[in-house]
Protein backbone atom coordinates (compact mmCIF):
# COMPACT_ATOMS: atom_id res chain seq x y z
CA UNK A 1 0.00 0.00 0.00
CA UNK A 2 1.53 3.31 -1.11
CA UNK A 3 -1.16 5.78 0.03
CA UNK A 4 -1.61 6.16 3.76
CA UNK A 5 -4.48 4.12 5.19
CA UNK A 6 -7.25 5.78 7.17
CA UNK A 7 -9.14 4.81 10.31
CA UNK A 8 -11.50 2.88 8.02
CA UNK A 9 -8.74 0.48 6.93
CA UNK A 10 -7.93 -2.80 8.66
CA UNK A 11 -5.05 -3.36 11.05
CA UNK A 12 -3.50 -5.68 8.45
CA UNK A 13 -3.55 -2.79 5.93
CA UNK A 14 -1.90 -0.50 8.46
CA UNK A 15 0.84 -2.99 9.35
CA UNK A 16 1.61 -3.58 5.67
CA UNK A 17 1.87 0.19 5.22
CA UNK A 18 4.18 0.59 8.23
CA UNK A 19 6.45 -2.18 6.99
CA UNK A 20 6.80 -0.47 3.61
CA UNK A 21 7.21 3.05 4.95
CA UNK A 22 10.66 3.32 6.52
CA UNK A 23 13.83 2.45 4.57
CA UNK A 24 15.31 0.46 7.47
CA UNK A 25 13.56 -1.75 10.01
CA UNK A 26 15.75 -0.40 12.81
CA UNK A 27 16.89 3.21 13.02
CA UNK A 28 18.02 4.03 16.52
CA UNK A 29 17.60 7.59 17.75
CA UNK A 30 14.96 9.51 19.66
CA UNK A 31 14.63 12.87 17.92
CA UNK A 32 12.01 11.87 15.35
CA UNK A 33 9.78 9.81 17.62
CA UNK A 34 10.09 12.33 20.48
CA UNK A 35 8.95 15.17 18.23
CA UNK A 36 5.83 13.25 17.15
CA UNK A 37 5.17 12.18 20.76
CA UNK A 38 5.25 15.82 21.86
CA UNK A 39 2.77 16.78 19.15
CA UNK A 40 0.41 14.09 20.42
CA UNK A 41 1.24 14.57 24.12
CA UNK A 42 1.62 10.78 24.07
CA UNK A 43 3.76 10.57 27.19
CA UNK A 44 1.33 12.54 29.34
CA UNK A 45 -1.09 10.48 31.42
CA UNK A 46 -1.07 6.71 31.65
CA UNK A 47 -0.16 6.65 35.33
CA UNK A 48 3.07 5.36 36.86
CA UNK A 49 5.49 4.21 34.15
CA UNK A 50 7.93 1.31 34.45
CA UNK A 51 10.51 0.63 31.72
CA UNK A 52 12.03 -2.87 31.53
CA UNK A 53 15.22 -3.53 29.57
CA UNK A 54 17.83 -6.28 29.50
CA UNK A 55 19.17 -9.03 27.26
CA UNK A 56 16.97 -11.81 28.66
CA UNK A 57 14.16 -11.90 31.21
CA UNK A 58 12.39 -8.71 30.08
CA UNK A 59 9.21 -10.38 28.96
CA UNK A 60 8.90 -12.55 32.07
CA UNK A 61 9.48 -9.57 34.38
CA UNK A 62 6.87 -7.53 32.51
CA UNK A 63 4.34 -10.39 32.66
CA UNK A 64 4.76 -10.75 36.42
CA UNK A 65 4.49 -6.99 37.02
CA UNK A 66 1.28 -6.83 34.99
CA UNK A 67 -0.22 -9.87 36.71
CA UNK A 68 0.57 -8.63 40.24
CA UNK A 69 -0.74 -5.11 39.64
CA UNK A 70 -3.89 -6.55 38.04
CA UNK A 71 -4.40 -8.78 41.08
CA UNK A 72 -4.07 -5.66 43.27
CA UNK A 73 -6.92 -4.01 41.35
CA UNK A 74 -4.96 -1.52 39.26
CA UNK A 75 -5.72 -0.61 35.64
CA UNK A 76 -2.63 -1.82 33.79
CA UNK A 77 -1.09 -1.14 30.41
CA UNK A 78 1.53 -3.52 28.98
CA UNK A 79 3.66 -2.99 25.88
CA UNK A 80 6.00 -5.79 24.76
CA UNK A 81 7.69 -7.02 21.60
CA UNK A 82 7.97 -8.93 19.39
CA UNK A 83 4.66 -10.75 19.06
CA UNK A 84 4.46 -14.47 18.42
CA UNK A 85 1.35 -14.76 16.24
CA UNK A 86 -0.88 -11.67 16.35
CA UNK A 87 0.33 -8.08 16.47
CA UNK A 88 -2.26 -7.34 19.18
CA UNK A 89 -0.15 -9.35 21.65
CA UNK A 90 2.15 -6.30 21.88
CA UNK A 91 -0.39 -4.02 23.58
CA UNK A 92 -2.59 -5.01 26.52
CA UNK A 93 -4.94 -2.84 28.56
CA UNK A 94 -6.27 -4.19 31.87
CA UNK A 95 -4.92 -7.61 30.96
CA UNK A 96 -6.78 -7.78 27.63
CA UNK A 97 -5.25 -7.61 24.16
CA UNK A 98 -5.89 -4.31 22.42
CA UNK A 99 -8.46 -4.72 19.64
CA UNK A 100 -7.77 -4.00 15.97
CA UNK A 101 -10.06 -0.98 16.20
CA UNK A 102 -8.26 0.47 19.22
CA UNK A 103 -4.86 0.14 17.55
CA UNK A 104 -5.99 1.49 14.18
CA UNK A 105 -7.50 4.54 15.89
CA UNK A 106 -4.11 5.41 17.40
CA UNK A 107 -2.17 4.71 14.19
CA UNK A 108 -4.44 7.12 12.30
CA UNK A 109 -3.74 9.83 14.89
CA UNK A 110 0.02 9.23 14.61
CA UNK A 111 -0.09 9.32 10.82
CA UNK A 112 -1.77 12.73 10.89
CA UNK A 113 0.54 14.14 13.56
CA UNK A 114 3.85 13.00 12.07
CA UNK A 115 3.62 15.20 8.96
CA UNK A 116 6.83 14.65 6.99
CA UNK A 117 8.68 12.94 9.86
CA UNK A 118 9.60 9.34 9.04
CA UNK A 119 8.93 6.72 11.74
CA UNK A 120 9.86 3.05 11.95
CA UNK A 121 7.33 0.27 12.54
CA UNK A 122 8.48 0.02 16.18
CA UNK A 123 8.22 3.78 16.72
CA UNK A 124 4.65 3.84 15.38
CA UNK A 125 3.63 0.95 17.63
CA UNK A 126 5.33 2.42 20.71
CA UNK A 127 3.40 5.66 20.23
CA UNK A 128 0.18 3.70 19.66
CA UNK A 129 0.65 1.91 22.99
CA UNK A 130 1.33 5.16 24.85
CA UNK A 131 -1.74 6.81 23.33
CA UNK A 132 -3.94 3.86 24.31
CA UNK A 133 -2.65 3.91 27.89
CA UNK A 134 -3.37 7.63 28.04
CA UNK A 135 -6.86 7.19 26.58
CA UNK A 136 -7.78 4.42 29.03
CA UNK A 137 -6.18 6.25 31.97
CA UNK A 138 -4.12 3.31 33.17
CA UNK A 139 -2.79 3.42 36.72
CA UNK A 140 0.48 1.80 35.72
CA UNK A 141 2.08 1.36 32.29
CA UNK A 142 4.76 -1.31 31.86
CA UNK A 143 6.92 -0.85 28.77
CA UNK A 144 9.46 -3.34 27.45
CA UNK A 145 12.50 -1.95 25.63
CA UNK A 146 12.78 -3.27 22.08
CA UNK A 147 16.54 -3.01 21.53
CA UNK A 148 19.23 -1.74 23.88
CA UNK A 149 17.89 1.23 25.82
CA UNK A 150 19.61 4.53 25.17
CA UNK A 151 18.23 5.03 21.65
CA UNK A 152 15.17 2.79 21.85
CA UNK A 153 11.82 4.49 21.22
CA UNK A 154 10.51 3.42 24.65
CA UNK A 155 13.20 5.63 26.20
CA UNK A 156 11.26 8.79 25.32
CA UNK A 157 9.19 7.97 28.42
CA UNK A 158 10.28 9.59 31.67
CA UNK A 159 10.13 6.39 33.71
CA UNK A 160 9.15 6.37 37.37
CA UNK A 161 11.10 3.13 37.77
CA UNK A 162 13.47 1.31 35.42
CA UNK A 163 14.63 -2.31 35.42
CA UNK A 164 17.65 -3.87 33.71
CA UNK A 165 17.15 -7.63 34.03
CA UNK A 166 20.39 -8.98 32.56
CA UNK A 167 23.27 -7.94 30.35
CA UNK A 168 24.81 -10.33 27.84
CA UNK A 169 26.29 -10.10 24.36
CA UNK A 170 23.53 -9.82 21.74
CA UNK A 171 22.69 -7.39 18.91
CA UNK A 172 26.41 -6.58 18.65
CA UNK A 173 25.99 -4.60 15.42
CA UNK A 174 23.82 -2.11 17.30
CA UNK A 175 24.99 -2.22 20.91
CA UNK A 176 28.66 -3.20 20.89
CA UNK A 177 30.55 -6.45 21.33
CA UNK A 178 31.22 -6.48 25.10
CA UNK A 179 29.03 -6.60 28.21
CA UNK A 180 30.49 -3.23 29.26
CA UNK A 181 29.41 -1.50 26.04
CA UNK A 182 26.01 -3.19 26.04
CA UNK A 183 25.47 -2.46 29.74
CA UNK A 184 26.13 1.24 29.13
CA UNK A 185 23.44 1.31 26.41
CA UNK A 186 20.92 -0.50 28.60
CA UNK A 187 21.61 1.64 31.69
CA UNK A 188 20.34 4.73 29.84
CA UNK A 189 16.77 3.79 30.79
CA UNK A 190 17.68 4.80 34.38
CA UNK A 191 16.53 8.23 35.58
CA UNK A 192 17.99 10.70 38.08
CA UNK A 193 16.56 10.20 41.56
CA UNK A 194 14.27 7.37 40.41
CA UNK A 195 14.47 3.66 41.33
CA UNK A 196 16.89 1.86 39.00
CA UNK A 197 16.58 -1.90 39.51
CA UNK A 198 19.36 -4.21 38.27
CA UNK A 199 18.76 -7.94 38.71
CA UNK A 200 21.89 -9.11 36.88
CA UNK A 201 23.89 -10.90 39.63
CA UNK A 202 27.15 -9.67 38.08
CA UNK A 203 26.35 -6.37 36.37
CA UNK A 204 28.94 -4.73 34.15
CA UNK A 205 30.77 -1.82 35.81
CA UNK A 206 29.32 0.46 33.12
CA UNK A 207 25.81 -0.05 34.55
CA UNK A 208 26.92 0.89 38.05
CA UNK A 209 28.96 3.85 36.83
CA UNK A 210 26.16 5.30 34.73
CA UNK A 211 23.60 4.93 37.55
CA UNK A 212 25.92 6.78 39.93
CA UNK A 213 26.83 9.41 37.34
CA UNK A 214 23.18 10.44 36.89
CA UNK A 215 22.38 9.91 40.60
CA UNK A 216 19.76 7.23 40.03
CA UNK A 217 18.44 5.33 43.06
CA UNK A 218 20.25 2.08 42.24
CA UNK A 219 18.84 -1.20 43.59
CA UNK A 220 21.26 -4.10 43.09
CA UNK A 221 20.41 -7.77 43.33
CA UNK A 222 22.33 -9.32 46.23
CA UNK A 223 22.69 -5.94 47.93
CA UNK A 224 19.33 -4.13 47.99
CA UNK A 225 17.11 -7.13 47.28
CA UNK A 226 17.47 -10.88 47.22
CA UNK A 227 15.52 -14.13 47.46
CA UNK A 228 15.76 -17.47 49.24
CA UNK A 229 13.95 -20.67 48.31
CA UNK A 230 13.29 -24.27 49.19
CA UNK A 231 11.37 -26.91 47.24
CA UNK A 232 7.94 -25.74 48.37
CA UNK A 233 8.12 -21.94 48.45
CA UNK A 234 10.34 -18.89 48.28
CA UNK A 235 10.79 -15.53 49.98
CA UNK A 236 11.75 -12.04 48.78
CA UNK A 237 13.78 -9.58 50.82
CA UNK A 238 13.95 -5.94 49.76
CA UNK A 239 15.26 -2.80 51.39
CA UNK A 240 12.28 -2.38 53.70
CA UNK A 241 9.95 -5.25 52.85
CA UNK A 242 9.99 -9.01 53.23
CA UNK A 243 7.51 -11.19 51.44
CA UNK A 244 7.53 -14.73 52.80
CA UNK A 245 5.83 -18.02 51.91
CA UNK A 246 5.42 -17.18 48.21
CA UNK A 247 4.37 -19.84 45.71
CA UNK A 248 6.68 -20.39 42.78
CA UNK A 249 5.75 -18.31 39.71
CA UNK A 250 3.57 -19.97 37.09
CA UNK A 251 6.36 -19.18 34.61
CA UNK A 252 8.68 -22.17 34.67
CA UNK A 253 12.45 -22.22 34.91
CA UNK A 254 15.24 -21.66 37.38
CA UNK A 255 15.77 -18.04 36.33
CA UNK A 256 12.20 -16.97 37.06
CA UNK A 257 12.84 -16.26 40.76
CA UNK A 258 15.45 -13.71 39.65
CA UNK A 259 12.90 -12.10 37.33
CA UNK A 260 10.23 -12.22 40.05
CA UNK A 261 12.66 -10.56 42.48
CA UNK A 262 13.22 -7.72 40.02
CA UNK A 263 9.47 -7.24 39.72
CA UNK A 264 9.01 -7.24 43.51
CA UNK A 265 11.90 -4.79 43.98
CA UNK A 266 10.20 -2.43 41.51
CA UNK A 267 6.87 -2.86 43.32
CA UNK A 268 8.54 -2.11 46.66
CA UNK A 269 10.26 0.98 45.24
CA UNK A 270 6.87 2.32 44.08
CA UNK A 271 4.86 1.27 47.15
CA UNK A 272 4.10 4.87 48.18
CA UNK A 273 2.25 5.39 44.89
CA UNK A 274 0.92 1.89 44.19
CA UNK A 275 0.38 -0.19 47.32
CA UNK A 276 0.32 -3.95 46.70
CA UNK A 277 -0.88 -6.34 49.41
CA UNK A 278 0.78 -9.71 49.98
CA UNK A 279 -2.17 -11.68 48.64
CA UNK A 280 -1.98 -9.82 45.32
CA UNK A 281 1.69 -10.76 44.98
CA UNK A 282 0.85 -14.43 45.61
CA UNK A 283 -2.06 -14.39 43.20
CA UNK A 284 -0.20 -12.44 40.52
CA UNK A 285 2.81 -14.77 40.51
CA UNK A 286 0.56 -17.81 40.14
CA UNK A 287 -1.47 -16.25 37.31
CA UNK A 288 1.33 -14.74 35.21
CA UNK A 289 1.38 -16.13 31.66
CA UNK A 290 4.00 -15.72 28.95
CA UNK A 291 3.91 -18.00 25.90
CA UNK A 292 7.17 -19.35 24.51
CA UNK A 293 9.18 -19.14 27.73
CA UNK A 294 9.80 -22.74 28.79
CA UNK A 295 6.18 -23.37 27.80
CA UNK A 296 5.19 -27.02 28.11
CA UNK A 297 2.38 -28.28 25.87
CA UNK A 298 0.18 -30.87 27.64
CA UNK A 299 0.17 -34.41 26.28
CA UNK A 300 2.68 -36.95 24.97
CA UNK A 301 5.38 -36.67 23.91
CA UNK A 302 6.31 -33.72 26.14
CA UNK A 303 6.79 -30.59 24.02
CA UNK A 304 8.80 -27.61 25.34
CA UNK A 305 8.66 -24.25 23.53
CA UNK A 306 11.27 -21.61 24.30
CA UNK A 307 12.24 -18.49 22.34
CA UNK A 308 15.88 -18.79 23.54
CA UNK A 309 17.98 -17.28 20.75
CA UNK A 310 21.25 -16.13 22.34
CA UNK A 311 23.91 -17.94 24.39
CA UNK A 312 22.69 -16.74 27.80
CA UNK A 313 19.09 -17.78 27.12
CA UNK A 314 20.25 -21.09 25.62
CA UNK A 315 22.28 -21.83 28.77
CA UNK A 316 19.19 -21.19 30.91
CA UNK A 317 17.08 -23.44 28.67
CA UNK A 318 19.69 -26.23 28.82
CA UNK A 319 19.74 -25.94 32.64
CA UNK A 320 15.95 -26.08 32.80
CA UNK A 321 15.92 -29.18 30.58
CA UNK A 322 18.33 -30.84 33.01
CA UNK A 323 15.89 -30.10 35.84
CA UNK A 324 13.07 -32.03 34.17
CA UNK A 325 12.29 -35.72 34.66
CA UNK A 326 14.16 -38.41 32.72
CA UNK A 327 13.40 -38.76 29.01
CA UNK A 328 14.98 -41.54 26.91
CA UNK A 329 15.53 -39.25 23.92
CA UNK A 330 15.44 -35.50 23.33
CA UNK A 331 14.44 -34.18 19.89
CA UNK A 332 15.29 -30.53 19.16
CA UNK A 333 13.62 -28.39 16.49
CA UNK A 334 15.82 -25.36 15.91
CA UNK A 335 15.59 -22.37 13.58
CA UNK A 336 17.68 -19.20 13.94
CA UNK A 337 18.29 -15.85 12.30
CA UNK A 338 21.72 -15.08 10.92
CA UNK A 339 22.74 -12.32 13.34
CA UNK A 340 22.71 -14.64 16.38
CA UNK A 341 25.73 -16.60 17.67
CA UNK A 342 24.63 -19.99 16.40
CA UNK A 343 27.80 -21.85 17.45
CA UNK A 344 27.60 -20.65 21.07
CA UNK A 345 23.87 -21.37 21.29
CA UNK A 346 24.39 -24.95 20.08
CA UNK A 347 27.36 -25.45 22.39
CA UNK A 348 25.19 -24.80 25.47
CA UNK A 349 23.25 -28.01 24.81
CA UNK A 350 26.27 -30.29 24.65
CA UNK A 351 25.07 -33.80 23.94
CA UNK A 352 21.72 -33.35 25.67
CA UNK A 353 20.04 -33.52 22.24
CA UNK A 354 19.84 -36.91 20.49
CA UNK A 355 18.07 -35.82 17.31
CA UNK A 356 18.36 -32.38 15.72
CA UNK A 357 15.79 -31.04 13.23
CA UNK A 358 17.24 -27.90 11.62
CA UNK A 359 14.76 -25.54 9.98
CA UNK A 360 15.11 -22.59 7.63
CA UNK A 361 12.86 -19.71 8.68
CA UNK A 362 12.46 -17.85 5.40
CA UNK A 363 13.09 -14.14 5.01
CA UNK A 364 16.32 -12.24 4.48
CA UNK A 365 17.56 -12.66 8.08
CA UNK A 366 17.03 -16.41 8.16
CA UNK A 367 19.95 -18.75 8.73
CA UNK A 368 19.54 -21.82 6.53
CA UNK A 369 18.76 -25.13 8.16
CA UNK A 370 21.74 -26.56 6.29
CA UNK A 371 24.08 -24.02 7.92
CA UNK A 372 22.77 -24.87 11.41
CA UNK A 373 23.15 -28.60 10.65
CA UNK A 374 26.74 -28.14 9.49
CA UNK A 375 27.63 -26.34 12.72
CA UNK A 376 26.03 -29.06 14.85
CA UNK A 377 27.91 -31.80 12.99
CA UNK A 378 31.17 -29.92 13.50
CA UNK A 379 30.65 -29.57 17.25
CA UNK A 380 29.07 -32.95 17.90
CA UNK A 381 30.21 -35.68 15.46
CA UNK A 382 27.93 -38.71 15.52
CA UNK A 383 28.90 -41.48 17.94
CA UNK A 384 28.87 -45.24 17.30
CA UNK A 385 25.08 -45.26 17.54
CA UNK A 386 24.79 -42.45 14.99
CA UNK A 387 23.80 -39.87 17.61
CA UNK A 388 23.12 -37.09 17.46
CA UNK A 389 21.26 -37.44 14.17
CA UNK A 390 20.97 -34.18 12.22
CA UNK A 391 18.35 -33.51 9.51
CA UNK A 392 17.38 -30.38 7.57
CA UNK A 393 13.92 -28.97 6.78
CA UNK A 394 12.47 -26.05 4.84
CA UNK A 395 10.32 -24.84 7.73
CA UNK A 396 9.83 -25.21 11.49
CA UNK A 397 6.43 -26.84 10.87
CA UNK A 398 7.98 -29.55 8.70
CA UNK A 399 10.79 -30.06 11.22
CA UNK A 400 8.27 -30.35 14.06
CA UNK A 401 6.12 -32.85 12.15
CA UNK A 402 9.16 -35.05 11.56
CA UNK A 403 10.21 -34.82 15.22
CA UNK A 404 6.68 -35.65 16.37
CA UNK A 405 6.44 -38.67 14.07
CA UNK A 406 9.76 -40.08 15.32
CA UNK A 407 9.47 -39.29 19.03
CA UNK A 408 8.11 -41.97 21.34
CA UNK A 409 5.44 -41.02 23.88
CA UNK A 410 8.00 -40.88 26.69
CA UNK A 411 10.49 -38.74 24.72
CA UNK A 412 10.51 -34.94 24.63
CA UNK A 413 10.62 -32.38 21.84
CA UNK A 414 12.25 -28.99 22.40
CA UNK A 415 11.49 -26.12 19.99
CA UNK A 416 13.81 -23.09 20.25
CA UNK A 417 16.14 -20.65 18.51
CA UNK A 418 13.89 -17.73 17.61
CA UNK A 419 10.51 -16.13 18.24
CA UNK A 420 9.83 -17.04 14.59
CA UNK A 421 10.52 -20.73 15.21
CA UNK A 422 8.23 -20.94 18.23
CA UNK A 423 5.50 -18.90 16.51
CA UNK A 424 5.56 -21.19 13.46
CA UNK A 425 5.14 -24.30 15.60
CA UNK A 426 2.40 -22.72 17.75
CA UNK A 427 0.51 -21.83 14.57
CA UNK A 428 1.08 -25.33 13.18
CA UNK A 429 -0.40 -26.76 16.37
CA UNK A 430 -3.35 -24.39 16.08
CA UNK A 431 -2.67 -22.90 19.49
CA UNK A 432 -3.11 -19.20 20.28
CA UNK A 433 -0.08 -17.35 21.68
CA UNK A 434 -2.07 -16.19 24.71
Amino acid sequence: MSAAPTSKHSLADWLAYLESLHPTAIELGLDRVRTVAQRLQACEGGGVKIIVGGTNGKGSTCAMLESIYLAAGYKTGLYTSPHLIDFNERIRVRGELATDEQIVRQLALIETARGDISLTYFEYTTLAALLLFKEYQTDVAILEVGLGGRLDAVNIVDADCSIVTSVDVDHVEWLGDTREKIGWEKAHIFRKGKPAICSDPQPPQSVLDYAREIEADLWLFGHDFNYSADKQQWAFAGRHQRRNALAYPALRGANQLLNASAALAAIESLRDRLAVPQQSVRQGLIQAVLPGRFQIIPGQPTVVLDVAHNPQAAAVLAHNLDSMAYFPYTHAVVGMVNDKDCDEVIKKFGRKVDHWYCASLGGERSRSGEDIARRIRQQFPADAEGLPSVTVFDSPAAAYESAHSKAADNDRIVVFGSFLTVAAVLQHLGRPAV
